[in-house]
This record gives C-alpha cells, sequence and structure tokens, in this order.
C-alpha cells in the first residue's frame, strides 16, 4: 500500500485531495492540526506518533524529526542495502509528503508580530521532510502548493503512481520554496543585528510575472518581487488599463517613480529610456503637468508619466492629446479614467501611498560574476548648504536650487539640469564629459536658460563649464563642490555675478 504523510499549515484543498488519494488505495498519515482536520472530515488516517512511537513534543517544534519518518522518505527502493536496513529497523516507506511551511514571511511583515512569535514560525521539520522527499524523488513524490494537486491525482489515477518527470518537477519547486523561505529568515536576523552586508547573502524573489520581452525583443524577462511588502512600489501598483507590462515599461517606471518620490508638492514626471525627460511642480497637477511636457514636448511622447496626485479630467484630456506608455498615479477620476482608457496601448497603474519613501531594502546591479550592493541614495544633502561666491542667492533662487538639485539626483552621470520656477528646462545627461551635458542642457533650454539656475549631480572639474553657464544667462549654480580646482569656477561666478553653493554630497548615478 502507498503512504502518503500529510502536514500543512495552509491546508486550501487538502481535504478533496487526500479524499481522492484515500479513494486510489493510499495510507494518510498525518500531524496535528492536520490530522485533526482530516478525522473532521471523515477520512481515516494515522497519527503520526503511531509511525514515530514517540509523541509531539515542546509545543509542535518536534513531531517529524524521527527516522522512521526521514528513513521511510529517504531509503532508495533499488538499492538492496537500503531495504534490507529499512526492513531490519521497521521503517515503512512514506511515498508522498504533502506539506507547505509555517507563514513565517506574513508573521515578520506584521508589526504587530511579537520577536517570539516571529522565532515560532520558523519551520524546522517541514523544510526536513521536503528536502528529504525532494531528494528521493526518483522514487517519492512532494508537493507543497495546491495548484499541483490536480495534476498528481490525475497521474495516480491514470497510470497508479506519478511519473519521475512530475516527481522531478515537484521536488524543484520545493528547493526553490525552502531556499526562498531561508532567505526570508536570514534577512530577519541581519536586520534584527543590524548587519548590512553579511559573509553570504541571499536574495529572495517571489511571484513570477511573465513580461512580453527584455530590453529588447530577442531577450526573454520575467518580474520577481522581493519579501518585502513594500508600499507605493510597482510591485504594489494596480494595472487598471492596457496590455502587459514590459522590462523596459518597468525599468522606466522605477526610475520615474523614483523620481518622483522626492517631491511632496504636485509634481509630474515625465521618463523616457529611464532619464526624465522632464519634471515640473505647482500649486495643481495640471501645473506640474504641463512644467514637465513644455521641458521636452517631443520625447515625453511614448513616454512614462508618474504623477503624485489623484489624475481629473483636466489633466487627462492633456495626456490625452498625445501618446503616453504608461501613466501611473494613486488614483483617477472616473471622468479621467474613461479619457485616458480611449487609449487601448496606454498603460494605467494604479499605485496607492505613491509618497511613501521608507523602505529597507539595498540597490543591486548585476555584473558578470558577481553582485555590487549598496545602500540606497536617500540622503539629499550633507548639512546645510554652503555659499562660496561674493553673492549670495535669493529666495527664488534658492526654491530652484533645491528643485534642480532633486531633478538631478534622478537623471544618469554626468548630468545637469537647468530649471526655473519649478520646472526644468533643459537636461543634459549621460555623458562622458560634463561640460557636454552642460551644453546639451544649454541647448535644449534656449531662452529658457536666462535667470534660470543649473544643478549639477558631481563637480565641475574645470570651469569650462560654469563660463558657459554664465555666457547663457544662467544665475545660480548648485553642485558638490571637491574639486582642486573649484577656486577656478567660483572666480568666474564672482565676475559674473552668479550665485554658486556647494551640497557636500554628490549623486552618481552610473
Amino acid at each position: 500500500m502507498k503512504r502518503a504523510l500529510v502536514s500543512v499549515y495552509d491546508k486550501d484543498g487538502i481535504v478533496d485531495f487526500v479524499k481522492e488519494l484515500v479513494d486510489l488505495g493510499w495510507e494518510i498519515i498525518s500531524t496535528g492540526g492536520t490530522y485533526k482536520t482530516l478525522k473532521e472530515a471523515g477520512i481515516d488516517c494515522i497519527e503520526i506518533n503511531e509511525i514515530t512511537n514517540f509523541p509531539e513534543i515542546l509545543d509542535g517544534r518536534v513531531k517529524t524529526l524521527s527516522p522512521y519518518i526521514h528513513g521511510g522518505l529517504l531509503y532508495r527502493r533499488d538499492n538492496p542495502e537500503d531495504a534490507e536496513i529499512i526492513k531490519e529497523h521497521g521503517i515503512k516507506g512514506i511515498d508522498m509528503v504533502i506539506n507547505n511551511l509555517y507563514p513565517f514571511e506574513e508573521t515578520v511583515s506584521n508589526p504587530k508580530s511579537s520577536q517570539e512569535e516571529i522565532i515560532e514560525k520558523i519551520d524546522i521539520g517541514g523544510p526536513s521532510m521536503l528536502r528529504a522527499a525532494a531528494k528521493n524523488y526518483k522514487f517519492v513524490s512532494v508537493l507543497t502548493d495546491p495548484a499541483d494537486y490536480d495534476r498528481v491525482i490525475e497521474e495516480i489515477r491514470k497510470d497508479g503512481d506519478t511519473s519521475e518527470e512530475t516527481r522531478r518537477y515537484l521536488a524543484r519547486k520545493v528547493f526553490n520554496l525552502t531556499a526562498y523561505y531561508d532567505s526570508v529568515i536570514s534577512d530577519y536576523f541581519n536586520r534584527v543585528e543590524g548587519v548590512d552586508f553579511p559573509d553570504y547573502l541571499t536574495i529572495g524573489l517571489k511571484d513570477r510575472e511573465s513580461l512580453r520581452y527584455g530590453e529588447n525583443p530577442h531577450q526573454s524577462a520575467a518580474f520577481y518581487r522581493t519579501s518585502n511588502k513594500s508600499v507605493g512600489t510597482l510591485t504594489s501598483a494596480v494595472q487598471l488599463h492596457g496590455k502587459e507590462l514590459s522590462f523596459n515599461n518597468i525599468n522606466d517606471s522605477n526610475g520615474a517613480l523614483e523620481a518622483l518620490k522626492m517631491f511632496e508638492e504636485p509634481a509630474c514626471v515625465a521618463v523616457k529610456h529611464a532619464n526624465p525627460c522632464g519634471i515640473g511642480i505647482g500649486e495643481t497637477l495640471l501645473e506640474a503637468f504641463q512644467k514637465a511636457y513644455d521641458c521636452d514636448p517631443v520625447s515625453i511622447f511614448g513616454g512614462i508619466i508618474a504623477l503624485n496626485r489623484e489624475v481629473d479630467i483636466d489633466v487627462a484630456e492633456k495626456i490625452s492629446e498625445f501618446f503616453a506608455e504608461l501613466i501611473m498615479a494613486p488614483s483617477y477620476s472616473k471622468e479621467a479614467f474613461e479619457k485616458l482608457s480611449e487609449k487601448k496601448n496606454v498603460r494605467l497603474l494604479e499605485i496607492k501611498d505613491i509618497l511613501h519613501t521608507r523602505y529597507n531594502e539595498k540597490d543591486f546591479k548585476k555584473v558578470l560574476g558577481g553582485m555590487l550592493v549598496q545602500d540606497r541614495d536617500i540622503k539629499l544633502l550633507n548639512d546645510e548648504l554652503e555659499v562660496v561666491t561674493k553673492r549670495e542667492p535669493n529666495k527664488k533662487e534658492l526654491d530652484d536650487m533645491m528643485f534642480a538639485w532633486k531633478a538631478a539626483k534622478a537623471i544618469k552621470s554626468n548630468g545637469v539640469v537647468i530649471a526655473r520656477d519649478g520646472a526644468t528646462v533643459g537636461i543634459g545627461l549621460g555623458e562622458v564629459n560634463r561640460v557636454w551635458a552642460v551644453e546639451e542642457a544649454i541647448e535644449r533650454a534656449g531662452e529658457n536658460a536666462k535667470g534660470a539656475v543649473l544643478a549639477s549631480d558631481a563637480f565641475f572639474p574645470f570651469p569650462d563649464s560654469v563660463q558657459a553657464l554664465a555666457k547663457a544667462g544662467v544665475t545660480a549654480v548648485i553642485q558638490p563642490g571637491g574639486s582642486i580646482k573649484d577656486e577656478e569656477s567660483i572666480v568666474v561666478c564672482d565676475e559674473n555675478d552668479m550665485t554658486m553653493v556647494f551640497t557636500g554630497i554628490r549623486h552618481f548615478r552610473h
């Protein structure tokens, strides 16, 4: 007689599945709450202690950790020596394990959970059984996912047992699950101990979502979520309209979202190829959108638009005048949604708590053969701004400099932003030479450069950039400082009645 060991925390579908096994002649072994559930459903099953000859102890911490269980799971049916040892010790084979794990992730993510509750949700017996059964998949079926119940029952009903192909598929799912489960536990202990960069780092990702393609159509891609249930992120977004997202949609949207989170007032960030092509703030969302649009009305076509207030019909009508690839916002009015969804190809995302900024995450960059890991760049300034020129900035210049500094933090290096009145008017980015970035921003700003401010994500190595700004009519500059030739740039500012402030911190974005 085939035997199955059933011990599940998530009991969804388990009664119907086990009834099918019993009807097919299987003997059922069970534990604790699962045993009670099955008995109440009228299913005849054997309690675990009848197999182990030992009671469940330590509040259930020890119940399946027994040679009568693991011997039955691990012995190789085609090995005569294994069979002899099993017979000698009175151990019977176990041909299937149905188990899912204690909800550690749900417990640790609940702010009301005590440390004792969290620790008790670290499953020991479950992973041990799963790994043992998965290791011996040649002979043992192991199920962790109710979605696999039907496939297994159909095979047993048809062929008397599962195929080795199915058992290997189930084993793969086990090792994926237990590796993820352990990554969440190790992440918890690293956080408790304040360890930012442990000796061994495992990144837990789950909930795979297939994407249309990667950066290019010939590349396959998928989107995974981290174990953290982060609010105000793309993983918490609800897609209200449009075709499925692509790799580039998500990557570009994340850049827009991170830039948007720097502004508390009504704001709009327009992104193309992961870089802002326009950023605006205003008294209203419509004003903010118009400023972002005016910065570069060409590049915004087919771009990503991120907004931090509910989209109303006025904003929706403006956006509907051109093609936007994707729009994200905390909400949409009924009229705005109806207007925007008239275009079938536009993707509409709703991200509640879009202004949330506190995330316990690192920044990762994959390289061949390894991974770069760093803290997220969340610090805006070192301390206070240092005025280094003879002339101090006036209130308007200071406000625009702070706006421009936030915008410059969001663009690729080398990068500079020319801004005025809470709007980017010229952006130069991704250049290998800083003066080229400055010249590019001046060209894009045109006449709007006069009386505007400029922010640079890193210091000016030579005064040529400041000379170009003075010629274009820029009156104020904000930059990190720290070049051995800072004094030469300061002199150019003083000679042209410009003001310059140092932030003491740079924001490279590679």
